[in-house]
This record gives C-alpha cells, structure tokens and sequence, in this order.
C-alpha cells in the first residue's frame, strides 16, 4: 500500500478557517430582504422599530393577532413565524449595534 503525504501548511490552514469564522459576516447572509419587516409592520425604513413592539411580536405565538403597544405602524398584526424570526434578529441586531462602542 502506498500512503498519500499531505503537505500541511499552517498558514493557508488557519486563514481557511478565519473565512469560515469571521465576526460580523453572519449579518450579511441573515439579511436576504432588506426592508421586508418595516414593510410587514407598517413603518419607513428609515424609523426606528421600538423595541417594546418587537418584545411584543416575539412574545406572542405564532397565529395570534396582536395590538401595537407603540403609535407607529399598523394598529394589529398578525404574528406569523417568518415575522418572529424577523423581530428576533431586529432585536439581536438592535443590541449588538447598542453595545459596539466606536
């Protein structure tokens, strides 16, 4: 039997895994629609959605139909889960943008 010799090279290795694992690269492939949950609830692109109303919309389950603690938007919305999952990374979003200090 013949064995194969792998040439290994640590730097190509670990500049291989740093694509893979790069910090804030996630935020571009989890934004698809930009804009389709301000449209979904109503409100500019370029308002901000407060976040008592995104607590509301992840609170509620999916199937209920809810009314807007805020004055912006919709007066009721009907949760769906795709509409969760938008307030969820609005929400995560909203955080990470409070938290990173330039």
């Amino acid at each position: 039997m013949v064995k194969k010799v792998i040439f290994w090279d640590k730097k190509s290795y670990l500049k291989k895994k740093r694509k893979k694992s790069s910090g804030m690269r996630f935020i571009r492939a989890a934004i698809k629609k930009p804009g389709a949950f301000s449209k979904q609830l109503g409100i500019p692109e370029k308002e901000n959605i407060p976040f008592t109303l995104l607590n509301a919309i992840i609170a509620a389950k999916a199937g209920d139909t809810i009314k807007n603690p805020t004055m912006i938007g919709i007066k009721r919305i009907k949760v769906t889960r795709l509409l969760e999952r938008r307030a969820i990374l609005a929400r995560t979003l909203k955080r990470l943008k409070k938290r990173k200090k330039f």
